[in-house]
């Protein structure tokens, strides 16, 4: 089976998710799709002209919610692999930062890589790429947090 063809992990686990980045429920949202493929997690994204932020180049702001959302997915995925978990903890950004290495240009796909440089029981470290025409445009490093009951986004998924 493809990855194309079975549900992301976005779609597995959340479909409801109205997130404008990764959620499968928002109509006007970016639809990541994130998939696990080893140790890395993977996802092919393509833009359209509203995404610009000249012609036939990405703008960072989409850039920035690329990188967080599949680096969040990344965080949930690896936390739930660690603790044995059926379902996904949900998982929040406490901070992330952004290097826009040069232009992104819209006219292909867009390849996001992200993996897991260190982590505890609630929270990981991820550091992402984001790559077209085959060269890395963006480079992300973050911090994803598991939230407990009474954070505004605990049962989200």
């Amino acid at each position: 089976m493809s990855l194309m063809t079975e549900p992301s992990l976005q779609e597995k686990y959340a479909p409801l998710s109205s997130c404008f980045g990764c959620g499968p429920a928002n109509a006007k949202g970016l639809h990541i799709r994130s998939f696990v493929q080893g140790d890395t997690v993977i996802a092919t994204w393509h833009a359209e002209p509203h995404h610009e932020a000249f012609p036939g180049m990405l703008n960072g702001g989409i850039i920035g919610s690329l990188l967080d959302c599949h680096c969040n997915w990344t965080a949930a995925w690896h936390l739930m692999q660690r603790l044995k978990l059926e379902q996904p903890l949900c998982t929040v950004t406490a901070e992330y930062a952004i290097k826009l290495l040069r232009p992104t240009p819209t006219d292909g796909p867009i390849e996001l890589t992200a993996r897991v440089v260190d982590s505890t029981a609630d929270r990981a470290t991820i550091e992402g790429v984001l790559t077209a025409a085959g060269k890395p445009r963006a480079t992300c490093r973050g911090l994803f947090v598991a939230v407990q009951p009474g954070h505004p986004a605990f049962h989200r998924w």
